[in-house]
């Protein structure tokens, strides 16, 4: 079962959403709050798989509860339901790795799919990740550098695929927002290079995540760092996308 928290300051709103979510198969409401101060500590006391996530709350924005929860490593599911349709807003929650963004109103049958796409997405990550492996599993395959364990095809060049799938808390959604600042600034001529920071304030994402994705994407030969010597001290990482095959010739 899906265990879902809803988190909306309309009591009326909250219980519609209760009622949705109950009369679909796979899915049970954990809690509904009307705050988004307390969502870290509920989601300390037990399971939850999803949360249903309002913008607007009264002590506080539904974004900063979403950056809350990817800055203490939750990688719980979150679907943004609200009326907050702004680009800013909008582009802030994907870049957080919001799972999907449902505007208010909306029918039914659109709540219905958002949670069942959710719902297929989570069943098709567990089919992805496989059994348990024992400690003598992991050996054998660290010692072959088998296929869990990302190594470059040196004969060819390849590296992983773009859509592979991603490790633990790294979305699609974001790698794409990424992808998509580093692809604009290689069409843009000159190095085409971007460095974290840049990254930041292009994805609206914070300059932590902005890294790990940067460091994550050049480990799969998606991007390739360089380093930009200025002023003295240490020099600027800088990323430049290379796309998902075949590394460039050196």
């Amino acid at each position: 079962m899906i265990r879902t928290l809803i988190v909306d300051d309309d009591p009326d709103i909250a219980l519609l959403h209760s009622r949705y979510v109950g009369a679909l198969d796979g899915f049970v409401v954990a809690g509904v709050l009307d705050r988004g101060g307390p969502v870290l500590a509920f989601l300390e006391e037990g399971r939850v798989d999803l949360i249903l996530l309002d913008v607007h709350l009264p002590d506080m924005d539904g974004l900063q509860v979403l950056e809350d929860l990817r800055g203490s490593g939750y990688n719980t599911g979150v679907i943004m339901i609200t009326a907050a349709s702004e680009r800013d807003t909008v582009r802030f929650a994907v870049g957080r790795g919001v799972d999907d963004y449902l505007v208010k109103p909306f029918t039914v049958s659109d709540f219905n799919r958002r949670l069942e796409a959710f719902r297929t997405s989570k069943a098709e990550a567990a089919e992805r990740s496989g059994p348990t492996l024992d400690q003598g599993d992991i050996d054998s395959m660290l010692r072959a550098g088998g296929p869990d364990k990302r190594r470059e095809d040196r004969s060819t060049g390849t590296a992983e695929r773009e859509d592979a799938p991603l490790p633990k808390g790294f979305s699609q959604p974001t790698v794409q927002l990424v992808g998509q600042a580093l692809r604009e600034a290689l069409k843009a001529g000159d190095a085409g290079d971007l460095s974290a920071s840049e990254i930041s304030e292009i994805c609206g994402i914070s300059r932590v995540s902005a890294r790990r994705y940067l460091e994550m994407m050049t480990g799969r030969g998606m991007t390739e760092l360089r380093a930009k010597y200025g002023a003295p001290g240490r020099p600027e990482h800088r990323y430049r996308w290379i796309g998902s095959g075949v590394r460039p010739q050196k």
